[in-house]
């Protein structure tokens, strides 16, 4: 039996802590000859946050855009991506469902460090993720 995980779930937004967390993940995978999974959830924020209204159909689009965009990236850099994934709610609940429901041996994701107060009001995506996940989680800051 190895210690390293078969598989691993990268959690990205978009963001610089996104891209960083993306290398770590690409090195531990191809370090322990693990398949890589990449989750993008498109998060609905509750409107006195949001800059605007988002239509549903809107934020799919996007959120596949920005998915589609860092799987290219991750091969572009010589990482495999075995499935990419698209979820819509909550980033931090999507996160550990399908890391969950795959059964994953690891999460990867950035921290994006948004501050104080929106940590107050809707909480620290990492945080949720470190406390809910079932296995390890390695969270890569700037």
């Amino acid at each position: 039996m190895s210690i390293f995980p078969t598989a691993i779930l990268l959690a990205t937004d978009g963001s610089r802590e996104a891209e960083l967390a993306a290398t770590t993940a690409v090195d531990l995978a191809n370090s322990t000859n693990s398949e890589l999974h990449v989750v993008h959830v498109g998060e609905f924020l509750p409107t006195m946050l949001a800059q605007t209204e988002v239509e549903p159909a809107q934020l799919e689009r996007e959120a596949r855009e920005q998915l589609d965009e860092q799987v290219r990236r991750i091969e572009e850099a010589g990482g495999t991506v075995k499935e990419a994934h698209l979820r819509l709610g909550r980033a931090d609940e999507e996160i550990v469902d399908v890391a969950q429901d795959m059964g994953v041996g690891f999460i990867v994701l950035g921290s994006r460090g948004h501050g104080r107060m929106r940590r107050a009001l809707i909480g620290s995506v990492s945080d949720s993720v470190v406390r809910h996940a079932h296995c390890p989680v390695t969270i890569v800051r700037e």
